[in-house]
C-alpha cells in the first residue's frame, strides 16, 4: 500500500462529515482514557481522592470497590481466594463489561491504547511491512500460560510485568522506568508486529475478548448496501477480521459484529463516509436497504452503464 493510499484513508469521511464528525469516537475515546487516568491522579496531584489504587483494584469515593476480574481470576489460580470486597468489585466490573463489551476496556480505558494507536499511525505513514503476525489465538495461549504460572507460583503473575499496571502505577506514583515499558510496546508494534501487542500478545485483551462475546452493545453494518468498497474501515479497525461477516455477509445474514474481539472503538463509524456503521444492540438485526429508483432514474443509470 503506497503512502498516497495511506494518506487517503478517511479522506472521504473528512469531506462528508467534517473534521469533528470524522473523529468523533476517537476524541471520545481519548477523553474517556484521560478521564479514567484523572480519577486516580487527582489524589496525588491535588489531594482530591476520588479513586484510590489503580486499574487493577481501587476504591472509589471510599465506598465503591472496583477490581479487575482478570486479576481476581489469577488470584484464584494462585490459591488466594479474593476477599469479599475484592470479589464484589470484580463482579461489578465483570457485569459492566458483559453489558458494553469486554474489549471496551482495551479501546476506552487502557492507557496503553494511545501508545499502540500511535505506533500503528506511524507504521502506516512510513509504509512499513506488517512484520511478524502470529495467529490471533496466540494471546489465548499467553492467557493460559499466565494462569498456569499463577497456579504454579502462587502469585498474580501477569501483574508483575503488565504494562498497563506498570504505567498506571508510574503515573500515580512517578514514572521512573515505566517509559522503558511504553517505548518497548511502541517499538514492538512499530517494527516487529503491526497491531501486535493488543492483537496477538496481551492476555488482558484475550480475557476481555472472551467476556465480550455475549455483550449487548454492538456495532452494526445496517447500511451495508451503501458500502462503496473503499476499505477504509478495514484500514483503521484494530481487529479487521471482525468486519467481514457483518459487512460482506450473504443477503439475510446478520449485520451485527458479534465477535468478542471487536473493541467497540467506533473507528469504522468515524471513517465511513457512507455511514454504513452505527452502534446498536446485539438483537437489532435490521438492515437499511437503499430506496428503489424511479423508472426514469433506473433508465438513466442503465444508459450510463451501457456507455
Amino acid at each position: 500500500m503506497s503512502a498516497n493510499t495511506h494518506a487517503s484513508v478517511g479522506f472521504e469521511a473528512l469531506e462528508a462529515k467534517g473534521w469533528l464528525g470524522s473523529r468523533r469516537y476517537l476524541l471520545l475515546r481519548r477523553s474517556s482514557q484521560l478521564f479514567f487516568l484523572m480519577l486516580f491522579l487527582t489524589g496525588p496531584l491535588f489531594g482530591l481522592w476520588i479513586a484510590k489504587g489503580t486499574l487493577a483494584g481501587s476504591l472509589t469515593l471510599d465506598v465503591l470497590p472496583l477490581n479487575d476480574p482478570f486479576v481476581a481470576l489469577q488470584s484464584v489460580f494462585a490459591g488466594h481466594w479474593p476477599s469479599a470486597v475484592a470479589l464484589i468489585g470484580a463482579l461489578i466490573v465483570l457485569a459492566a463489561y458483559l453489558f458494553v463489551g469486554g474489549r471496551v476496556y482495551c479501546s476506552w480505558v487502557c492507557p496503553i491504547n494511545p501508545v499502540t494507536d500511535a505506533a500503528h499511525w506511524l507504521h502506516r505513514r512510513l509504509d512499513l511491512p506488517k512484520g511478524w503476525q502470529p495467529k490471533r489465538s496466540a494471546r489465548l495461549w499467553v492467557l493460559a500460560t499466565v494462569l498456569a504460572v499463577s497456579f504454579g507460583t502462587g502469585t498474580i503473575a501477569w501483574e508483575t510485568v503488565n504494562p498497563i499496571t506498570i504505567v498506571h502505577r508510574a503515573l500515580v506514583f512517578g514514572l521512573g522506568t515505566a517509559w522503558i515499558i511504553v517505548a518497548a510496546v511502541f517499538l514492538f508494534d512499530l517494527f516487529v508486529s503491526r497491531r501486535g501487542w493488543c492483537g496477538h500478545v496481551c492476555p488482558v485483551g484475550a480475557f476481555y475478548g472472551l467476556i465480550g462475546k455475549t455483550a449487548l452493545l454492538r456495532v452494526s453494518a445496517a447500511k451495508r448496501s451503501a458500502c462503496d468498497n473503499c476499505m477504509d474501515c478495514y484500514a483503521v479497525c484494530p481487529e479487521m477480521q471482525v468486519i467481514s461477516l457483518a459487512l460482506k455477509g450473504a443477503p439475510g445474514s446478520s449485520p451485527i459484529i458479534l465477535a468478542g474481539d471487536c473493541t467497540n472503538c467506533g473507528a469504522c463509524i468515524d471513517v465511513c463516509a457512507q455511514n454504513v456503521f452505527a452502534f446498536t444492540h446485539r438483537f437489532d438485526e435490521s438492515v437499511v436497504e437503499p430506496p428503489l429508483k424511479s423508472a426514469p432514474e433506473q433508465s438513466a443509470a442503465n444508459m450510463m452503464h451501457k456507455e
